[in-house]
């Protein structure tokens, strides 16, 4: 793309939206801050000089920087951003199965997602190109508190009792344990906010306007959806067009599709944040439920067998269709009503069957 530069090591640190301009410190170094590669001493070295800071003109500026946004941040002090952020009471630690010692294959089947769950917490395993599994503890940090307190063969026990088969049949104990401690023990944070632009200046798209937690596997393709959305508002809009036909500027056609945008984006980001944090729970807990099970069980069969009845599970609106969140959780409340009246009236039917003929009995008996 030859009308595109990229500029590494710049860190926004201000920026004035009636203006247009916005300040970055060009760093020498890159922070590679991790738990498991921490940073050197040359960037500490560095960290303590002053980075050089430049000023930059700008026409439209999009904040695609993350949960911990500095876009948002700036933005916030021109817009009035309603702003809701929560870190719920769960921690996650990375844990690998590696592929069977014999052929070198998948040491489970790798066409299924693994749970096991665990009422407050639950161990999932996830297939990875190198036929090894991406596995993660989510649990309470007052568990893993616990997990981190106790000896070598109560920390395996304790596994044993919560996740059965994982160690020692998947995960030798010895790598359960030096995972578990390596590994950082990191927080899920959820955000929601809105407006999601100020102006014709500047508007925020992915984790920077609605990080969710990782249960629904949607926050990539949430954001991803964020730009074919908003592309198809600017293009709505004529933002684009040269023609002197209009009569209006690029800036305030601009700022009209940045509104729609944020009409309609909002609803659907918060419904796919709440659906992420409800998803948790299922997985975690309601699985282990029978009315649970028989209800899925009951969806997926007309979503099957059925399929003339538009009836779909909530899954397969979300993952593989392009239904607006906010539209899917209002047609599956639908669908849930139906199950339920439907469910209420099999359940009467049997009733007034089954009183009918202990009735007739008795009166012929009589």
């Amino acid at each position: 793309m030859p009308n595109v530069t990229l500029h590494f090591n710049h860190k926004l640190t201000g920026a004035d939206f009636n203006k247009n301009i916005a300040w970055f410190e060009q760093r020498k170094l890159a922070k590679t801050d991790h738990a498991q590669n921490p940073t050197g001493d040359a960037y500490v070295k560095a960290d303590f000089e002053r980075p050089k800071e430049i000023a930059v003109d700008f026409d439209f500026l999009i904040g695609a920087d993350g949960a911990h946004s500095a876009s948002r941040y700036h933005m916030m002090k021109f817009a009035r951003v309603t702003y809701q952020q929560e870190y719920i009471d769960t921690l996650w630690c990375e844990f690998r199965i590696e592929p069977r010692s014999s052929d070198g294959f998948f040491a489970i089947s790798p066409n299924h997602l693994h749970i096991w769950p665990c009422g407050s917490s639950m161990f999932i395993a996830i297939p990875s190109s190198d036929k090894s599994f991406t596995c993660t503890l989510f649990a309470p940090a007052s568990y893993f508190a616990s997990l981190s307190g106790l000896p070598t063969e109560k920390f395996l026990s304790s596994f044993l009792k919560n996740f059965p088969g994982v160690c020692p049949e998947l995960i030798s104990p010895k790598e359960l344990l030096r995972q578990f401690k390596e590994n950082p023990h990191l927080p899920l944070i959820s955000i929601k906010c809105t407006p999601y632009h100020y102006k014709s200046s500047v508007v925020i798209l992915g984790d920077a306007a609605h990080a969710m937690v990782p249960f629904y596997g949607q926050g990539m393709n949430a954001g991803l959806e964020d730009v074919r959305t908003l592309f198809d508002f600017l293009d709505a809009h004529d933002v684009y067009s040269d023609s002197p036909k209009l009569a209006t500027t690029r800036d305030q056609r601009r700022e009209g599709a940045l509104n729609a945008y944020t009409a309609q984006r909002t609803p659907d980001a918060w419904t796919i944040n709440d659906l992420a944090l409800r998803n948790y729970e299922e997985m975690r807990s309601g699985v282990t439920s029978p009315i649970y099970r028989m209800r899925k069980w009951l969806e997926e069969t007309i979503n099957i067998y059925l399929p003339a009845l538009g009836w779909r599970t909530q899954y397969t609106r979300v993952s593989f269709e392009n239904q607006r969140y906010s539209e899917v959780e209002k047609a599956v409340a639908r669908q849930g009503r139906i199950i339920l009246a439907g469910t209420s009236l099999s359940f009467l039917g049997i009733t007034c069957f089954t009183a009918f003929r202990f009735l007739r009995r008795s009166y012929l008996g009589g």
